[in-house]
């Protein structure tokens, strides 16, 4: 049985990207004058998520994904590297 303390990584993980089509639903909702809170509770993710989409898409024009930076395609790397001398 678990427990609230023993699944925290489940609970504070990282989740999955969200489609195209949920982040063209946010910003569908937003250019009808829908609330930060509204768009929020309406499809089920954080405030935050979509603040965040709504001003990427004002700066960028576009909610896709952006390529990684160098740092972090070199860091996953080196990521990738570690796991595997680690299970050798």
């Amino acid at each position: 049985m678990r427990t609230a303390s023993t699944n925290i990584c489940e609970r504070m993980g990282r989740s999955q990207e969200l489609s195209e089509f949920k982040r063209g639903t946010v910003i569908g909702c937003h250019l009808c004058n829908k609330s930060i809170h509204e768009i929020s509770l309406l499809l089920n993710i954080p405030q935050s998520t979509v603040s965040g989409i709504i001003t990427k898409w004002k700066h960028l024009g576009t909610t896709a994904t952006q390529p990684q930076s160098e740092r972090g395609q070199r860091m996953l790397k080196c990521a990738e590297v570690a796991n595997c001398l680690q299970s050798q």
